[in-house]
């Protein structure tokens, strides 16, 4: 039986890290393109491959995506988890990485797919709301990924595509594991505010966006599901008033 090849934009830090393990645990073919190479402990790893690729140089991504199909084949998923990394509100910058080079990506592969499959476009909460110290740019792209996994799931859906979205809030990932546990106050906050009484994990998320690219999503397109342990589902006011005990 021919293993499932899955593709992911972003895999080598984070959500998209532990993506790769979690895909390639379950028998895929894990093709991971990224703008760094990946640690020294992920090179070398069964069933994953790594290329480095800068997403604003077109000529390079499109010269790499056809050597992801010419290694690895047809895809069965395609997941994106690229993040702009500049400094300061670089609008520019960040519509280029996080919907340019996303549509550019889409559109190109969306006849390589093997018998359908599913595109899971990983976004963020504060695509609803407005979080201080981020930047206009960045709040834009993430609505407007939204709005664009619902367009692709409309247009692709003849094709047997499904395209769905996946919405964390913040997670623990393997890269800041230290910093919360061992920050007890931010911990308890936690506990205060998110209704099922803990931070979620890089892990968590990663196994929803497994199921959204699965077989038991087979009827499931044009959906953004929100992995934040219900924290969002309150009111500002009753957390306020449940933190000022008012």
């Amino acid at each position: 039986m021919k293993k499932q090849h899955s593709l992911i934009i972003g895999g080598t830090r984070g959500t998209g890290r532990a993506l790769a393990k979690l895909f390639a645990a379950n028998g895929h073919v894990v093709s991971v393109i990224g703008r760094r190479a990946p640690a020294e402990s992920d090179k070398g790893l069964p069933n994953i491959r790594h290329w480095v690729v800068d997403l604003l140089d077109k000529a390079q991504l499109e010269a790499t995506l056809s050597e992801v199909l010419q290694t690895n084949g047809k895809l069965n998923s395609l997941t994106f988890l690229q993040r702009y990394r500049g400094q300061g509100d670089n609008w520019a910058g960040e519509i280029e990485t996080s919907l340019t080079a996303t549509k550019q990506i889409i559109e190109r592969l969306a006849n390589e797919f093997d018998d359908g499959g599913g595109i899971v476009l990983v976004s963020s909460i504060i695509g609803q709301f407005v979080v201080p110290g981020q930047p206009v740019s960045y709040h834009v792209a993430k609505a407007a990924l939204d709005h664009m996994m619902r367009y692709y799931a409309v247009t692709l859906g003849p094709k047997g595509i499904r395209v769905n979205g996946v919405s964390p809030a913040s997670i623990i990932k393997e890269e800041s594991r230290e910093f919360y546990l061992k920050n007890e106050k931010l911990l308890d906050l936690f506990k205060k505010i998110v209704p099922l009484g803990r931070i979620g994990t890089a892990e968590e998320v990663a196994q929803v966006i497994a199921f959204l690219c699965s077989p038991q999503a087979s009827l499931v397109t044009g959906q953004n599901i929100v992995v934040d342990g219900g924290m969002t589902l309150q009111s500002q006011e009753s957390l306020a008033r449940s933190l000022s005990s008012l």
